[in-house]
């Protein structure tokens, strides 16, 4: 099993209420990858973080394989979202990727 865990923090020009309904956008769309694409077993997103934290919303999914993760980087329900709603409202981006 491979966890895929990625930080992003919003672009600062969006006001709290763009911010709130790209969060959940970013939630509903990524959350309802699961069972569209091989070899993701779970996906979450975090969309409320404490004043503490670095990042304004966070993924975390677990995959089969590496081999499920370089499939799910590239299948086409994944850069949909990926295209249409990340990349344009984020500015920046950390991930890690371990296995358990």
């Amino acid at each position: 099993m491979v966890k895929h865990i990625i930080i992003w923090q919003m672009k600062e020009e969006l006001s709290e209420e763009e911010r709130a309904a790209v969060k959940a956008e970013i939630k509903e769309k990524l959350e309802a990858l699961v069972g569209v694409i091989d070899g993701l077993k779970e996906l979450k997103v975090i969309t409320e973080v404490m004043g503490s934290s670095n990042g304004d919303l966070m993924l975390d999914c677990t995959l089969e394989d590496e081999k499920a993760l370089d499939a799910y980087a590239v299948a086409p329900a994944h850069t949909a979202v990926k295209d249409g709603i990340i990349m344009p409202n984020v500015k920046s981006r950390v991930c890690i990727d371990y296995k358990i």
